[in-house]
């Protein structure tokens, strides 16, 4: 029979400690920090402690100039010190920091970066297209355990990572140059648009039955929009994705941001990621896209988690 002692015994074996990512994307960067969870058999369990997104929107200017301004570089560096504090108060042990497709295009990007390790001393790290859509794999690995056919699709502002994965196995993963952000600003060439689509069918046309597992803040915001009738459980029908298409292509921005409840950064990119989602859709004939609500800084955090567990860390 168990006493007092031994359940109060019981809840010490459990360590925790907080881990923390930064994402620095195209059109808004994010930090997320989680708890990690670890009891004395070795098991392992996650609970978000913070989530927040700046609105830094690197794109609009790196994919119009080519580089990024003192203006954005100071706000960039703002965004980064309020970011330390956070994991100053939550007491974080390690962290990640990645930049993708916008950091990648900067011209002055290593200066950028060097600014920012010398006034925040975090270090930010530009990682490949390829880099970038094998984290996001990787996190999505223990979701397609199963025999059909999935095709995974990160929508950003700056690019589109795409993993196509059969019975279990990868069979193609590739980083496109096509976002939202892109697409505001014209910067995508019709050439690349006709390429993914053309390599897309090449790579599928021997599959049936392809389900798209969607990742992103605007595949999630256009899921929650949809009305309850028109979608699945965590799932929104490609049919459904175009009906909010077409109603999304006809309001003005401020009739998105009222009707829908978005902010100015969500309202005016949503509707690219939706031509995006439903181009991708109708190249490889998916007919559903299933909406897990996590995105890169989650893969950031997972790696570190799993370090710590394969390095045998003990809480003595």
């Amino acid at each position: 029979m168990k006493t007092k002692d031994t359940k109060r015994m019981e809840l010490t074996d459990i360590k925790e400690f907080n881990l923390a990512a930064i994402d620095v994307g195209s059109n808004a960067s994010r930090i997320l920090i989680k708890t990690i969870c670890i009891d004395l058999e070795g098991g392992m369990s996650m609970r978000k402690a913070l989530f927040i997104r700046v609105p830094l929107r690197l794109g609009m200017e790196v994919f119009k100039k080519g580089f990024i301004s003192d203006k954005k570089e100071e706000e960039f560096v703002r965004t980064m010190k309020a970011y330390k504090q956070l994991m100053k108060v939550f007491q974080v042990i390690d962290y990640k920091a990645c930049a993708t497709s916008a950091m990648r295009d900067a011209k002055n990007s290593k200066q950028v970066l060097k600014q920012i390790t010398e006034k925040t001393g975090l270090i930010l790290k530009i990682i490949s297209g390829d880099e970038e859509s094998q984290i996001i794999y990787d996190i999505h690995l223990s979701q397609i355990q199963d025999s059909n056919n999935y095709l995974y699709v990160d929508v950003g502002g700056g690019s589109t990572e795409i993993t196509f994965i059969s019975k279990g196995q990868r069979i193609m993963s590739h980083s496109y140059n096509i976002g939202t952000v892109r697409l505001l600003n014209d910067a995508v060439k019709t050439d690349e648009i006709n390429h993914i689509k053309e390599e897309l069918k090449r790579v599928t046309d021997d599959y049936k039955d392809i389900t798209i597992i969607g990742s992103g803040g605007n595949i999630n915001k256009l899921y929650r929009i949809a009305s309850k009738r028109d979608k699945l459980v965590d799932t929104l029908p490609v049919q459904t994705l175009v009906k909010l298409h077409d109603r999304l292509s006809k309001l003005s921005l401020e009739e998105r941001m009222d009707v829908f409840n978005m902010k100015p950064d969500r309202a005016d990119v949503i509707d690219p990621a939706a031509e995006i989602f439903m181009m991708i859709a109708q190249s490889v004939g998916a007919k559903y896209i299933k909406v897990p609500n996590v995105g890169l800084a989650d893969g950031l955090i997972n790696d570190m988690a799993q370090k710590f567990m394969n390095n045998n860390h003990t809480f003595e």
